[in-house]
């Protein structure tokens, strides 16, 4: 799982590099897509990670910012890095039986499940793939190539 999480990490930060080459108008432009811009998606994986932390570590983060709040590439890439050393944190002090931990949590469809601390991790990373590969399609629609996403750049 740590494994396949730095990978994810990787990935992210190649993303990243090629975004900030975007101007900040492509980067914030409504695409119509699900969270509208470019920006935005890349900000909601990273609050979805927070918040699954937040619940793997029972903390609570007051500290929820809007999309409009990040002005700057480098603030997208100050929370990027935020959120990363936070997962990076969890996973180095997770004990060996840690990814069968049982969590109670609500589901898409609300109703109450029971999950493991790997199922969250593995719904984690899921989710942030589906939403690079809406970032694909957008970045496709305006001309530019996204980078490698393979593992291991197969």
């Amino acid at each position: 799982m740590k494994e396949l999480l730095e990978y994810n990490d990787q990935v992210r930060r190649r993303y990243l590099d090629a975004l900030s080459k975007l101007s900040w108008e492509d980067f914030t432009k409504n695409r119509e897509a699900s969270f509208h811009s470019i920006r935005n998606i890349f900000i909601h994986t990273m609050g979805a990670t927070r918040y699954w932390l937040n619940i793997l570590q029972d903390q609570k983060d007051p500290t929820r910012r809007e999309f409009d709040d990040y002005k700057t590439f480098q603030d997208v890439k100050d929370y990027a890095e935020q959120v990363e050393k936070r997962m990076h944190d969890y996973l180095n002090k997770l004990p060996k039986d840690g990814l069968s931990k049982k969590y109670t949590v609500t589901d898409d469809r609300n109703q109450t499940v029971q999950v493991t601390a790997e199922d969250i991790l593995i719904h984690v990373f899921e989710e942030e793939v589906h939403h690079r590969g809406e970032i694909i399609a957008l970045l496709w629609q305006i001309g530019v190539e996204p980078p490698l996403m393979g593992w291991k750049y197969l």
